[in-house]
């Protein structure tokens, strides 16, 4: 019987559905409700009639009657990295156009994901449910394919999205539906990255829904459930053992046992195994995550300034991210590789049954 206090328990909300795409249309030819572009510095010259020379930003200002130049030139947005401007202006097939900051050039995988974040960011406050994102620069840094740019957006976007409302009684939901990828190309290549990107970054935020559970919903039972779930959903390529506490204390995992001795809830120890669908083993890997739900440092117990003992309910979030990486790999089903998930769950709390500072423990390997 799991002891928590309180009756909370967290709303189950569904992430939002986006479809992803990406396409090759003509910029002005685009409807939704919001068209991004992503602008370096660079980009936002203008010549001496304060035109842009940028060919993207010169057809769309074309399309605006010099709206989208003006505009810029009054919010002195000059496409500095963080910088956004979003208006919403009649001509064109997308209810809003904004521009967003990439700094002096962009060729790095966190240039584009920023951007993707604040495309999100964006989005919210517009509530839009369509956006497209297109670059200004036509060329494609060197050191980046088209097909890692676009997943860098996707991601940036997904992770941008999400805000865990689990706890709260009100809360807007995004209303975000689709997302196309405009000039970065078509095909497979780029469909196969996007999709990659997306299950990555839903693990990503699986793990942080873990790490922002508080300790009295998220025990190690409750830990024990999650990994157990994560197994059943894709049972053709992962398994999950889980010991008791019984059996612990037969293997004689002393130093683990008494890190839990004082917990009401008890500890349970996980261990995943992930197999490829098909095709021999060729590596094995171990990912091993802490697994504290809680750490109250025992009867040295974390008090006065930086302690920071109300955050340690993430003292698990070793074991968040390795849950991710399960519920990644069971999608994604890489072949030649088995991958083994270690967690030793349990709660450090007080009572008379807790280990005290000097005490002597033998741990299973003696």
């Amino acid at each position: 019987m799991a002891h928590t206090l309180g009756l909370t328990q967290p709303a189950n909300i569904e992430l939002p559905k986006i479809s992803f795409a990406a396409k090759e249309i003509d910029v002005a030819e685009w409807k939704g409700d919001l068209l991004a572009v992503g602008v370096t510095e660079k980009d936002m010259t203008k010549d001496e009639n304060s035109k842009f020379q940028n060919p993207i930003l010169k057809k769309l200002d074309g399309l605006l009657g010099g709206l989208l130049a003006e505009a810029s030139f009054e919010e002195d947005f000059t496409g500095k990295a963080g910088q956004s401007l979003v208006h919403r202006l009649p001509g064109l097939g997308s209810k809003r156009v904004g521009l967003f900051g990439l700094g002096q050039s962009a060729s790095s995988p966190a240039a584009f994901h920023g951007l993707g974040e604040a495309v999100a960011a964006a989005a919210k406050t517009a509530q839009a449910s369509s956006v497209a994102v297109i670059l200004a620069s036509s060329e494609c840094p060197s050191a980046m394919s088209k097909g890692n740019t676009a997943a860098a957006i996707v991601s940036g976007t997904v992770l941008g999205l999400y805000e865990d409302n689990r706890y709260k009684s009100e809360s807007k939901k995004p209303q975000l539906k689709s997302l196309d990828i405009l000039g970065l190309g078509t095909g497979p290549e780029i469909e196969k990255k996007i999709k990659y990107v997306e299950v990555v970054s839903c693990a990503i935020i699986f793990g942080r829904e873990l790490v922002n559970s508080p300790a009295n919903v998220l025990t190690p039972a409750a830990l024990a459930a999650e990994a157990s779930k994560i197994a059943s959903l894709y049972s053709d390529v992962l398994s999950a053992n889980i010991l008791t506490e019984e059996q612990c204390r037969e293997l004689k995992m002393g130093s683990y046992l008494g890190v839990a001795a004082a917990s009401a809830n008890p500890p349970h120890f996980i261990h995943l195994c992930y197999k490829p669908p098909s095709g021999p083993v060729k590596t094995k890997l171990a990912l091993v995550g802490k697994g504290l739900t809680f750490d109250s440092g025992g009867y040295n117990i974390k008090t006065g300034p930086g302690s920071s003992i109300e955050t340690m309910k993430a003292d698990m979030g070793g074991s968040a991210a390795v849950f991710g990486a399960a519920k990644a790999l069971g999608q994604i089903k890489p072949s030649g590789v088995e991958v083994h998930f270690i967690v030793a769950s349990c709660e450090n709390m007080i009572s008379g049954k807790g280990m005290r500072p000097g005490d002597i423990v033998t741990a299973s390997n003696g």
